[in-house]
């Protein structure tokens, strides 16, 4: 497996050793003792989601402690343009994003800390993300972003034809915002 560290601290993107047979491939998408999620931070809950249709917008979202976590993150049908913001006090890449594209036939995963909010577009209709998490989900430590948060000022790769409701509504970051604690 090999680790490439994003400019967001402590973000790893890794390419997945894939081997290929007459009778298709075969990949681990996940070990413990590789991703460094240890005895105390096993994984707790997975996820998957289904995105209708392409140009739909999905995020930011992060958990607060006690319940903040590391997300382990798989485009596994279609292809999205996938967004991570560092949301963590005193982070050297506070409040900085990245885009990188990941899609069916890439061999990337996304390992993702506690304090960094996640998000994507789809570039394709029906696309299918796996999350790995090792927090349970606790609506009352969820954290989130405004896509068109002013102290981010993201400049998404595709227009928004399709986002939620509560996606869309989520209230900007005060001027004073110093991230959460971590």
């Amino acid at each position: 497996m090999k680790f490439t560290e994003s400019k967001i601290h402590g973000v790893l993107i890794l390419e997945n050793e894939v081997f290929e047979d007459n009778r298709g491939a075969f990949g681990r998408l996940f070990n413990a003792d590789i991703f460094g999620v240890n005895e105390t931070k096993n994984i707790k809950q997975v996820n998957h989601s289904f995105t209708l249709k392409k140009e739909t917008f999905r995020g930011f979202h992060y958990q607060k402690p006690p319940f903040a976590e590391t997300k382990i993150i798989k485009c596994i049908k279609g292809s999205v343009y996938d967004i991570y913001i560092d949301v963590r006090e005193n982070s050297p890449t506070f409040l900085k994003y990245e885009i990188i594209e990941l899609n069916e036939t890439d061999k990337k995963t996304l390992l993702l800390p506690e304090g960094v909010a996640h998000g994507f577009q789809s570039i394709t209709d029906n696309v299918e993300m796996l999350y790995l998490h090792t927090q349970f989900y606790n609506p009352e430590y969820e954290g989130a972003i405004n896509f068109a948060e002013p102290l981010i000022n993201l400049n998404l790769p595709l227009d928004i034809k399709v986002i939620s409701e509560k996606d869309k509504n989520i209230k900007f970051l005060p001027e004073n915002f110093k991230g959460i604690l971590i």
